[in-house]
């Protein structure tokens, strides 16, 4: 059999970002003002930082509006919750996103949902994972968004295939989960407590792995031309005579690769969806915010 189809999310993603940079332009023209997004960082700590710089730089280079608010990690919750609040008045924002983890002795679910629902564009506030699940209107997590956008430009129609999808956090797993039944797969979540976990795996024509253990999903558990989607991204002790050890996700990337039909790699596949949908969730929020329309396909 063939080597699998490596999916180029960066490719993916920066097609996306560059039409959300034309509809983000047309938005600024009509409304007068750029589609907002507020991101909270408290503390420092440095992963976190990182995200937080490639946000604003993401937004801005799509034309978008970047409020960044940085607070120092022994801020109060109270202070926390009325900066979020002030940012759900204010009308230049249309999406807020406080960056996880917390600093210990933050309330996180109480900060999310402190959030408006209608600028929650992590798709967090159990409000949109309601909206999602009775098959409402909402915003939707990044990643497992980004997933399903490269499976449909993949595989097209998913009416019908067999969907395994293992992991059942709240921000990837049960999200993936109801995106693929929605779409009319068949899925079953599979996850730590799972019988027989590489069985189930291999009657799956797609394999979301979203469960943070390097490499887990091995060669041998995907069926022949199955689409696998790795959302893992684990760094692994260095080598010997190297600062750093090497990425690698959930699957035995080279192991699956000769047996799937397509595979995303790691890095380089799911990892850049997520700022992309992130950009997109805040485009739409700003087209509802300001009584419009937004455009077809996003």
């Amino acid at each position: 059999m063939a080597e699998a189809m490596v999916i180029d999310g960066k490719a993916f993603a920066d097609a996306l970002r560059a039409r959300l940079a034309e509809h983000a332009a047309a938005f600024a023209h009509q409304a007068g003002r750029r589609p907002g997004l507020a991101v909270v960082l408290v503390g420092d700590d440095p992963a976190s930082q990182v995200y937080v710089g490639a946000k604003g730089k993401a937004c801005e280079a799509a034309g978008m509006a970047s409020f960044e608010h940085r607070l120092p990690a022994d801020t109060s919750e109270a202070a926390l919750l009325s900066l979020v609040e002030r940012l759900n008045h204010d009308p230049e924002v249309d999406g807020i996103l406080v960056q996880m983890p917390l600093p210990a002795g933050l309330d996180e679910q109480a900060v999310i949902a402190a959030i408006s629902p209608d600028k929650d564009v992590d798709g967090f506030h159990v409000i949109n994972a309601g909206r999602l699940a009775v098959g409402q209107k909402g915003f939707v997590p990044c990643t497992p968004l980004g997933c399903m956008m490269l499976l449909k430009d993949r595989l097209g129609d998913l009416s019908g295939l067999d969907a395994v999808v293992i992991g059942r956090s709240n921000i990837v797993g049960k999200p993936m989960a109801q995106l693929l039944n929605d779409a009319n797969a068949t899925v079953t979540i599979a996850h730590s407590r799972t019988k027989n976990l590489a069985d189930v795996v291999r009657r799956a024509d797609i394999v979301v792995a979203a469960v943070g253990r390097p490499e887990m999903v091995r060669g041998d558990w995907i069926k022949p031309g199955a689409t696998v989607i790795d959302v893992g991204i684990n760094r692994l002790p260095p080598a010997e005579g190297k600062e750093k050890g090497r990425l690698v996700g959930d699957v035995a990337f080279a192991e699956a690769s000769a047996v799937a039909g397509a595979i995303t790699p790691v890095p380089g596949g799911v990892g850049p969806m997520t700022i992309a949908v992130l950009l997109r969730n805040t485009l739409v929020a700003a087209y509802a915010h300001a009584g419009m329309t937004a455009p077809a396909g996003l």
